[in-house]
């Protein structure tokens, strides 16, 4: 999967979604989210997670459904490398909201404020999704990218 390139100095409008919030998660809220990414993701990303979570302020967002408090959707920047969004990730019920598209934007204009002038998607996926969220363009030879294998 090829890294992206994201410019931040034109990015669409922050999106505000109707019966979610969006915003950072406060530390003691940690575990919980940590956990939930493990069981709807994986035990890489819940690793790859925690520097986001560590940090106050933290490099995390996520989504919560209003009317229940669960957890939709998050989006981390800085974690595997300064300058890299991601992992991204939406839980399967709320795929297709708009939940992805909202945690990311939030998270491209937090790293704009921050002072980057570019983002960096690693290893994308969905590379179609970042390019019609955020403009995002692949970068030439980014293939295997900053990934080393996994430790076995």
């Amino acid at each position: 999967m090829p890294d992206l390139l994201v410019p931040l100095y034109s990015l669409p409008r922050k999106l505000h979604l109707t019966g979610f919030s969006v915003r950072r998660p406060m530390a003691h809220e940690g575990g919980t989210t940590r956990n939930w990414i493990e069981a709807h993701f994986s035990k890489g990303w819940a690793s790859e997670v925690l520097p986001a979570i560590c940090r106050t302020p933290s490099t995390m967002i996520i989504a919560l459904e209003k009317s229940t408090g669960k957890l939709a959707g998050f989006c981390v920047w800085d974690c595997t490398a300064l300058g890299f969004l991601g992992p991204v990730g939406v839980a399967k019920e709320y795929r297709g909201t708009g939940v992805g598209r909202a945690v990311t934007l939030e998270v491209l204009h937090c790293m704009r404020e921050q002072g980057y002038g570019y983002g960096i998607v690693g290893g994308a996926g969905p590379v179609d999704f970042f390019q019609s969220v955020c403009g995002a363009t692949v970068i030439p030879k980014s293939i295997p990218g900053i990934y080393p294998e996994p430790i076995k």
